[in-house]
């Protein structure tokens, strides 16, 4: 079955799906997007998904250019139509179709793209042994919070974070670790879970404030605030939340090992919990 695409509206193979080049998300990068999987067929989290989604446009000034229920409806309709055993949903929404200026135009269509692609869970063994990240400068812009299609820095880190063999890139800055370059960034001290808090500098993740609601229903205490780099390296456990990534532990930093090298107790049992929640 090859990949699906909807653009406004119309589904087809996403190698022959066609965005104008005049297109504000192509000139600018003016849009946002999101990505959502699923669970045994069925998208998880798209409520609160399409909650940040809506979040994300308004502070851009952008109408999503359809109503939730008709998102929810191309969403299903995609699904029916990939039959993926689980798939990797992307949904983006750009400024549409004008010449080219930096200002906004004075009318235009928004231009509504969907994917879905096959996904491919990461394998039990790496979640096992737990994977490496290397510290990065966050060279971003201020607000990280907006899920825009604006990504080179991320991919910059990503791309550094590959070249150094290694999974992810942990991002620093002002000497403050903020998050991933694709995923948010947990830290365990002292059997406390810490992780930076809400605001602009970082992308609040659905699957971050799924785990500390997780973290908290088990009684561990958790305290949204920024950690600096020396002490993410002196942490007795890291780990990573996501979509894709779900809960990964961190068990090397910048060559050096965390806690015992290997995944800790409290990563282990929260992502425990997560399986059984997503089940």
């Amino acid at each position: 079955m090859p990949d699906i695409a909807c653009v406004n509206g119309c589904f087809g193979p996403v190698a022959e799906a066609v965005v104008s080049i005049e297109d504000r998300g192509f000139q600018f990068g003016d849009g946002v997007y999101e990505v959502i999987r699923t669970y045994r067929g069925k998208p998880f989290a798209l409520d609160e998904h399409l909650a940040r989604f809506e979040r994300s446009a308004q502070a851009l000034h952008l109408s999503l250019g359809l109503t939730k229920d008709q998102w929810m409806a191309l969403v299903q309709e995609g699904l029916r139509l990939s039959q993926f055993p689980e798939t990797k949903i992307y949904l983006q929404v750009t400024r549409g179709q004008a010449p080219r200026d930096h200002l906004f135009p004075a009318s235009t269509v928004p231009t509504t793209v969907l994917t879905f692609r096959e996904l491919h869970p990461l394998d039990a063994s790496i979640r096992k042994a737990g994977v490496g990240a290397v510290t990065v400068d966050d060279i971003r812009w201020g607000r990280c919070d907006i899920k825009s299609v604006n990504l080179l820095a991320n991919v910059l880190a990503r791309q550094r974070a590959k070249e150094a063999g290694v999974f992810e890139a942990i991002l620093v800055r002002d000497g403050l670790v903020t998050e991933g370059s694709v995923s948010n960034v947990m830290v365990v001290r002292n059997g406390v879970v810490e992780t930076a808090p809400e605001g602009h500098r970082i992308l609040s993740g659905v699957t971050r404030a799924m785990v500390l609601e997780l973290a908290r229903k088990e009684g561990l205490p958790v305290v949204e605030t920024f950690v600096g780099r020396e002490d993410l390296l002196a942490a007795c456990e890291v780990f990573l939340t996501g979509t894709t990534v779900e809960v990964l532990p961190v068990v090397r930093i910048d060559g050096q090992p965390i806690g015992a090298g290997v995944p800790g107790p409290l990563s282990q049992r929260l992502s425990r919990r997560w399986e059984a929640l997503v089940g």
